[in-house]
């Protein structure tokens, strides 16, 4: 049976993976009312977990380092409470190589708009070089919300912006949007928080 995360938990991971983020972005992405996830975060920051702060006139919550270690001893909590430790861990061995596929991808994408690529790298390639990670990733998914229900959402982010990126490659790589690197990389945190690891 798939496992719900407490809805305190559930904020401060999405403080960690999100990077610096509004209280309605880490609403959007926990799925908890705007009202509720600010409640949380004030909580948060009451214990010296998440820190607000201000840039370029935009105010966005972050994790500090002993809400990182409170997050990771929340997670490895819940992950052996749900008893997918050993699960968890196969499907992250699964993910690396997708990870070294669409990490490769992604940043010759970037050189190429940069000008300064050692191989012309077309829209269209880099599309298709994605659709089989964004293909397996429903698989990924499907198996890691069988343990555990926050995992669920990754797959319908990267699908929607790899669709979007044909007539928009903003959606490749840009950092104002959910787009196909930064949800992938949102992941990846979401896999090292989880098992305690380092990338």
């Amino acid at each position: 049976m798939s496992r719900t995360t407490r809805a305190d938990v559930l904020v401060l991971h999405a403080a960690r993976t999100l990077g610096y983020a509004t209280a309605a972005r880490i609403a959007g992405r926990t799925g908890l009312p705007e009202a509720e996830t600010a409640e949380h975060l004030l909580d948060a920051q009451a214990r010296g977990w998440v820190a607000r702060s201000s840039f370029a006139g935009d105010g966005g919550w972050s994790l500090t380092e002993a809400g990182k270690q409170q997050g990771e001893r929340l997670l490895a909590t819940e992950l052996d409470a749900a008893g997918a430790r050993l699960a968890v861990e196969d499907i992250y061995q699964d993910f690396l190589p997708l990870n070294d596929v669409v990490g490769a991808a992604c940043t010759a994408w970037q050189l190429a708009e940069m000008g300064i690529g050692e191989q012309p790298v077309t829209l269209t390639a880099t599309i298709t070089t994605l659709e089989a990670p964004a293909h397996a990733l429903a698989a990924l998914e499907a198996r890691l919300t069988t343990h555990l229900a926050r995992f669920a959402g990754y797959h319908q982010l990267f699908a929607v912006a790899l669709n979007q990126a044909s007539t928009e490659p903003a959606w490749i790589t840009g950092t104002d949007r959910d787009s196909c690197h930064r949800v992938w990389f949102e992941l990846h945190e979401d896999l090292i928080a989880t098992l305690n690891l380092t990338r």
